[in-house]
């Protein structure tokens, strides 16, 4: 369950700030599939990189996993991504000098998991469809790949 309260982010100060959101509230259940939509502009893109830790709001509250994940250090932030929370960037973020298959097992790496990484990744690879290009590169694959390499 993710529950988000007067989550609010305002960049700059005086007649000049711009307040990107402005007291969101929302409750997403376990399971649950949501979709933010909105003009360009509106705050999307600032909630998700809010809500994934990747940037700090203004104020509110954010409880993942009955744990105020705002409260959390930076290093303990970074636990928290790499052990719960799966983000695919609109640009992918894949490594360029990394394989396919070596870049969906570098999260695993990050944790200390170093057993099994690799069979692991090889599946999910293969359940993406592509189990064929584990030792391409990034520029050697369609957008679609990298999507889907984000994914796995």
């Amino acid at each position: 369950m993710i529950i988000v309260k007067n989550l609010q982010k305002t960049y700059g100060h005086g007649p000049t700030a711009t307040h990107a959101l402005k007291g969101i509230d929302m409750d997403v259940a376990s399971g649950e599939f949501v979709a933010i939509m909105g003009r360009s502009g509106s705050g999307k893109s600032t909630l998700l990189h809010i809500l994934g830790l990747l940037d700090c709001p203004t104020s509110g509250d954010i409880i993942i996993k009955n744990k105020n994940v705002l409260k959390l250090t930076e290093g303990g932030k970074t636990r928290f991504r790499l052990e719960e929370l799966g983000y695919v960037f609109q640009e992918y973020s894949l490594l360029p000098e990394l394989t396919i298959l070596e870049n969906v097992y570098v999260p695993a790496l990050c944790l200390g998991n170093d057993n099994g990484y690799k069979k692991r990744a090889v599946e999910l690879l293969q359940i993406v469809g592509l189990g064929e290009r584990l030792k391409h590169h990034p520029n050697e694959v369609s957008g679609g790949e990298q999507q889907r390499t984000a994914i796995a």
